[in-house]
């Protein structure tokens, strides 16, 4: 049902669709709910304030606790999904993204999914909640999905760095594709928990993530899952750190696979330039150290711009005026 949400333009159709996608992945969680329930996550320790404030837990699972926990993050952002203005592009981008982690939490090969699945008694939706309480939690649902990602993503480079050295190129290019729709996926989820009105967003949830409401301010320097997919990309990029041009020569479609995760990820990174700026415009981070640039916005450009610079030679249509511009930085 994840797959079909592409598909579907029209806005009844849309809501439909994911209403029964939410109706299937709220069975799924019954299923896996009776094999053994959920663990309950706010009796473990926060490892960092970004974890509290969230709601997001580390802890050892069985396979069975993490895809049930993964399935939990999936259910609840499709029924916000099935309210939430995103766009059919990016609505696509996360559905397609909570798929492939069904997938890979249950271990489901993508084939044994049916062409026409049989129909799910579709509920209706919930009644009574204020928009307050609902951009609050679409706030927090949002976030999760991306922490989702962010883990996933990391799991499936890191499997394709493994296969890599050990010679599984088939294998490697599998997983490289894997990774690739999760990290498309990191600014849908984003976008999704920015669905809220910028007002809104200024008046009722950013001071509640700095000072005095935490103890620290909340960054995106603070997310393990994230801390673990930048180190699984810098280790993908120490076994195949060749040029587009030289890899392309010797392994084509390890090129185009590298390539697409590497757009991707610098993508990631142009569009949360454009998201902070609609949610903050021209206003400093609530997590930025006085030395740094005058705004927001400005550190994300050159986080962006560093990536830019950096993955320049590895792709094919690299931005090389910037890796041009940088390096003659780092050398003056």
């Amino acid at each position: 049902m994840l797959s079909a949400l592409a598909t579907h333009a029209r806005p009844v159709e849309r809501t439909l669709a994911l209403r029964q996608a939410a109706a299937a992945a709220g069975e799924l969680v019954a299923a896996l709910s009776a094999l053994a329930p959920a663990v309950a996550g706010e009796g473990l320790p926060a490892e960092s304030t970004s974890q509290s404030f969230f709601r997001v837990r580390e802890g050892e699972l069985s396979d069975q606790q993490a895809a049930l926990h993964g399935v939990l993050v999936v259910h609840r952002g499709l029924e916000d999904l099935c309210e939430a203005p995103l766009s059919g592009a990016d609505l696509a981008l996360e559905a397609a993204g909570m798929r492939q982690a069904v997938l890979d939490l249950t271990g489901t090969a993508p084939g044994a999914d049916p062409d026409s699945p049989p129909p799910v008694a579709v509920p209706e939706p919930a009644a009574g909640e204020s928009m307050e309480s609902v951009w609050s939690a679409r706030w927090l649902i949002g976030h999760q999905v991306h922490v989702l990602f962010n883990i996933c993503a990391a799991v499936a480079v890191a499997d394709a760095t493994r296969r890599l050295r050990q010679g599984d190129g088939d294998a490697a290019l599998l997983r490289l594709a894997d990774a690739t729709v999760y990290v498309r996926g990191f600014p849908a989820a984003m976008t999704h928990a920015s669905t809220v009105p910028a007002d809104y967003y200024m008046a009722a949830i950013r001071h509640t993530m700095a000072p005095p409401s935490v103890d620290v301010p909340l960054s995106g320097r603070q997310h393990r899952g994230y801390k673990l997919f930048r180190a699984a990309m810098k280790d993908l990029l120490s076994v195949v750190p060749d040029s587009y041009e030289q890899l392309a020569a010797r392994a084509p479609e390890l090129a185009e696979a590298r390539g697409a995760l590497l757009e991707a990820d610098i993508v990631d990174g142009e569009r949360h330039v454009t998201l902070a700026y609609s949610m903050v415009h021209l206003r400093r981070s609530i997590a930025q150290k006085p030395e740094g640039p005058d705004n927001a916005v400005a550190e994300l450009r050159l986080m962006r711009h560093r990536r830019a610079a950096q993955y320049a030679s590895l792709i094919r249509f690299g931005d090389h005026y910037i890796a041009d511009a940088v390096a003659r930085l780092r050398h003056s």
